[in-house]
């Protein structure tokens, strides 16, 4: 098997040939969504071309959009590996969908009883919950996180579920810090105390491969276009569970849970977007594919495969920035930082600098062609827990698409940066 390829894969994205002062553009930005392959950018433009019509309809361009759409949730279910494309609910994007599961989810519940959110996540698996709570005299409680490494309270989160809560929500990873939950553990202990569970995929998705069938999990969310895709939003609910929801729909509507027209276009292209990871997965995955053999064989578990080798590569490249991060004077890295646990987060890092904020680093670093974020992301619990508010901190985010001397070059201008101030 070749070793992984960045180059060849870099080639694929056409945003990474974006020149700043005569250099190329350093995208560090990914956290925040991520470029996409050519073949992305070409399913949706070949949607326009060649199948733009809306749903159902007795013609030629109706039936090929109708065809492409069911594909797309096929595809999507085969990189979630859900049991079926029924499972998978497409829609404008991660938080519009939790918050139509929210109302739908409240209202099988009463007074008194409870939802339980964490204290790591994006307001995006908490401010739905808590809206939907205010509405029907429904108790929320927030799992705490331990400040020393930034990962969730784990006997906090036992506690809480002691009295026995309706449903559980928190994240696969953080956005901010990176931390990667132990999600079927979690889900394990939940469906134990009797509730339902729904995890924030968001940030997982594009550095894991994800099996909701192996975490058991009775809801999950994404969004295409953190994993190389458009902005599309994608709901995983477990059939029995979608089925035993009451449903806010016109009468007309084919689905339950989509409502309105879909962005077909944008499916087409979250369709592409699995099917690169796909040939990642059948050019470089080949070593981790018997991980996944219980998965059918072709796009699903070429996709799993695929995500495994970016993984691998994601992790390696990880380990060198770091290093480096470590090295700079008068900066802080934080979450975790033990290099025998580097299975317990993605490859995105919080830092903050003694004599610069976050925005004044992040600017510094966007003026000489690098792009990271500074802020809280919308994780606006865990930044203020650390009482890093109001600043936050300067988020890099590594993917595939990076690179060694991307990340040694970035190293030298925090290093200047830090100098300097």
């Amino acid at each position: 098997m070749p070793a992984f390829d960045v180059a060849a894969l870099r080639a694929r994205f056409p945003a990474l040939s974006i020149e700043q002062g005569g250099r190329p553009v350093a995208l560090f930005d990914g956290p925040g969504g991520t470029q996409v392959p050519d073949s992305v950018i070409e399913a949706v433009s070949r949607y326009y071309r060649e199948s733009n019509a809306n749903h159902d309809g007795p013609f030629l361009t109706s039936q090929r959009s109708d065809a492409l759409v069911e594909d797309a949730h096929a595809a999507l279910a085969d990189l979630l590996n859900a049991r079926d494309a029924s499972e998978i609910k497409l829609g404008a994007n991660m938080t519009t969908l939790t918050m139509h599961v929210a109302r739908s989810l409240s209202a099988t519940m009463s007074p008194g009883d409870e939802i339980v959110v964490s204290g790591l996540d994006h307001e995006a698996n908490v401010g739905p919950w808590q809206s939907a709570a205010a509405d029907r005299g429904i108790t929320v409680r927030t799992v705490p996180i331990r400040p020393d490494d930034v990962t969730l309270d784990v006997e906090a989160f036992d506690k809480l579920l002691h009295a026995r809560p309706k449903l559980v929500a928190f994240g696969w990873a953080s956005n901010a810090f990176g931390t990667i939950n132990p999600v079927a553990e979690l889900v394990r202990r939940a469906h134990e105390a009797g509730a339902l569970t729904y995890v924030d995929a968001v940030h997982a998705a594009p550095h894991l491969p994800i099996d909701v069938q192996a975490v058991g999990t009775d809801f999950l969310a994404c969004s295409a276009y953190k994993f190389f895709g458009p902005h599309v939003g994608v709901l995983y609910g477990r059939q029995e569970a979608l089925d035993a929801l009451p449903t806010y729909k016109l009468r007309p509507a084919h689905d339950r849970f989509e409502t309105g027209t879909g962005n077909f276009e944008g499916y087409a292209g979250a369709r592409a977007a699995v099917e690169y990871l796909a040939e990642v997965g059948r050019a470089y995955g080949t070593q981790f594919a018997a991980q996944f053999s219980a998965l059918a064989v072709g796009r699903r578990r070429d996709a799993h495969a695929g995500m495994a080798a970016i993984r691998a590569y994601e992790m390696g490249l990880f380990g060198r920035l770091l290093d480096g991060l470590e090295a700079i004077p008068g900066v802080r890295v934080w979450g975790v930082t033990d290099r025998a646990r580097m299975a317990e987060r993605t490859p995105t890092v919080a830092i903050t600098l003694a004599h610069a904020t976050p925005e004044e680093a992040s600017t510094a670093l966007g003026h000489r062609g690098i792009a990271t974020w500074w802020g809280d992301f919308y994780a606006v619990g865990p930044v203020e827990r650390l009482g890093l508010q109001p600043d936050g901190v300067l988020r890099i985010g590594l993917t595939h698409y990076n690179t060694i001397d991307e990340v040694d070059r970035l190293l030298d201008d925090l290093r200047e940066i830090a100098a300097a101030t």
